[in-house]
């Protein structure tokens, strides 16, 4: 196995740095789950947790209409 992921590692050291952001999200969320432990945002997805909840707080949300009306005009058939 270690070969397996000394492999990958280093493939994803090339990886744009958005994609590199996104596996370490997804690695520590699946630690914390096998730790039994409670996942702890970092400080940028805390940073967006409270910029999503001042936008709930300022009704800056589409409202369901709004929502029921992209999905007509998107949905396929």
């Amino acid at each position: 196995m270690t070969k397996i992921w000394s492999d990958l590692l280093r493939r994803i050291e090339a990886w744009p740095d958005e994609a590199q952001h996104e596996l370490a999200t997804v690695a520590r969320e699946i630690e914390a789950e096998l730790q039994g432990g409670t996942y702890r945002p970092t400080p940028e997805e805390l940073v967006g947790i409270d910029r999503g909840l001042g936008d709930a707080d300022a009704g800056r949300f589409a409202s369901d209409e709004e929502i029921r009306a992209i999905f007509a005009k998107y949905r396929r058939v």
